[in-house]
């Protein structure tokens, strides 16, 4: 049997999409499914794979189909999106990328190219120019980073009449938006001998660069998922997609060159997408990565094994009440507490089966977004975050722990950019406060506010030494007495889990 999509593909892309992995997949790609039915419009999207084939291949193969599993403890679901019109590999056609964001056709670009896909400086926020392949793409010739990739499109698009676009970041930035534009914008200003004076004009009269705050969990797929999937469909799905029932998508409403119908999918539009990033990332993905960490030092597999231990749960709740929660703004209209409860669930979704250590990978670029306001809002207030502070303890201790140390299997399989480098600097330390110094003072992982911060560097130091000379439980215990959260309760964390 083959794959029959939930709706007729459109027939035209109006929306070319860079980084076409399973988030993708089971996010913009289903609101854009309902989005087609509700309001109509040539809104089919070409996906852009970074470098792999291995989906491009398969939805070559399955004539551009899949299917989203939603997973719950009660039910698995199916829906097949049906809405991709091609697929390619970047890296393999840099000037297709090129070609097709000048194609007067395409009217909206989005991205889901990680943190990592920007090729900026954490330090300074600004285009990395000594970025061998910024430096490269600058230079001439097809380009491979996502912002040359934008830049020289929107540059062919300025040349060939300028028909209006937007571009729509879908990754975990500050401000994603505004932050895009200004690293297209600066590339531009780089390109030698105002050779990016027309496109920059461009930009200003009909380019908009709309900031959207996307949430789902989507977890690997596995053989096992591949197999049920192939079982309940009636036909082989390589590549399907594996998300929790949960779902949220905030958008501002700045669209140059119209837009499909998302909120039919349930998008909403609005004016605070500040506020919903400043709840997803510090309150889902802040806490998120706590449990990572400590639930690898655990020794256990998953998300819900570890959400389900009573001091890991407990640690989620104090991060939540104390440390991120008076550092946000709540959306208008969102209840708080329902929002959290809502956390619980869906981290104890025990059917989605979420790593410790797919959640746990890239610290090093997830954690600068997500831990230095709120802890410098605390240290402000006289407070101190130690529950922020075992967040980061438990991940040095996961991904570059003193010598003698073994963090566990599910630890040693986190992937991370700066391993290395902060292996290199833990092997020669002798205790946690010289591991923590070396890594938030000197080398500022974490940015310039906290390196400065000495009393918040020994807390981390002092929890990083627990952690190896009385285990994890210990550093915990330590970190949720000392904070002033209302979780003192015993029962409280328990109410929490689903």
């Amino acid at each position: 049997m083959t794959i029959i999509a939930d709706h007729p593909r459109p027939e035209r892309a109006g929306i070319l999409h860079l980084g076409l992995g399973s988030f993708h997949r089971a996010h913009q790609a289903v609101y854009t499914a309902a989005a087609l039915p509700a309001a109509g419009g040539d809104w089919g999207i070409v996906g852009v794979a970074s470098r792999s084939r291995m989906v491009v291949d398969a939805m070559h193969a399955q004539n551009l189909l899949y299917s989203v599993a939603t997973i719950s403890p009660d039910s698995t679901s199916l829906t097949i999106p049906g809405v991709h019109t091609d697929a390619f590999v970047g890296a393999e056609q840099p000037e297709r990328v090129v070609s097709q964001i000048a194609d007067s056709g395409i009217r909206i670009v989005t991205l889901t190219v990680t943190e990592n896909g920007y090729s900026y400086s954490a330090a300074t926020q600004h285009l990395d120019l000594d970025d061998a392949t910024v430096r490269a793409d600058l230079g001439g010739g097809a380009p491979r980073s996502t912002i040359g990739q934008l830049a020289r499109g929107l540059q062919a698009r300025a040349s060939a009449g300028g028909a209006p676009i937007s571009v729509l970041s879908c990754d975990n930035l500050s401000a994603n938006g505004a932050h895009t534009e200004k690293l297209v914008r600066e590339f531009l200003q780089a390109l030698p001998q105002g050779e990016g004076a027309d496109a920059l004009t461009y930009l200003d009269q009909a380019v908009t660069f709309p900031s959207s705050m996307v949430d789902r969990i989507v977890p690997s797929t596995t053989p096992e998922l591949r197999a049920r999937v192939s079982t309940l469909l009636g036909a082989r799905d390589e590549i399907p997609v594996p998300a929790e029932p949960f779902t949220m998508w905030a958008i501002e409403d700045r669209f140059a060159g119209g837009r499909p119908a998302w909120e039919a999918g349930g998008a909403v539009f609005t004016t605070e997408v500040g506020r919903y990033e400043q709840m997803k990332v510090r309150l889902l993905n802040g806490t998120h990565s706590l449990i990572a960490y400590l639930g690898a030092l655990h020794g256990v597999a998953t998300i819900p094994e570890a959400i389900g231990l009573d001091d890991i749960a407990r640690a989620a709740l104090s991060i939540l009440r104390s440390e991120y929660e008076p550092s946000i703004e709540v959306p208008s209209g969102v209840d708080i507490r329902a929002y959290e409860t809502e956390l619980f669930e869906r981290w104890g979704n025990s059917a989605l089966g979420h790593r410790t250590t797919q959640v746990g990978t890239d610290g090093s670029v997830k954690l600068r977004q997500r831990i230095p306001e709120p802890a410098l809002q605390a240290l402000d207030r006289g407070e101190m975050p130690h529950l922020i502070a075992l967040t980061v303890a438990g991940y040095l201790s996961c991904i570059a722990p003193l010598p003698g140390f073994d963090p566990g299997a599910h630890a040693a399989a986190m992937t991370d950019a700066a391993r290395e480098r902060l292996g290199a600097l833990a092997a020669t330390a002798r205790t946690g406060r010289e591991l923590a110094e070396r890594v938030i003072a000197e080398l500022q992982l974490f940015g310039d506010g906290l390196a400065e911060q000495d009393a918040f560097i020994a807390r981390v130091g002092e929890l990083i030494d627990t952690i190896q000379r009385q285990g994890v439980g210990s550093a915990i215990a330590d970190a949720v007495s000392a904070s002033r959260t209302s979780a003192s309760s015993p029962t409280i964390a328990k109410e929490m889990q689903p």
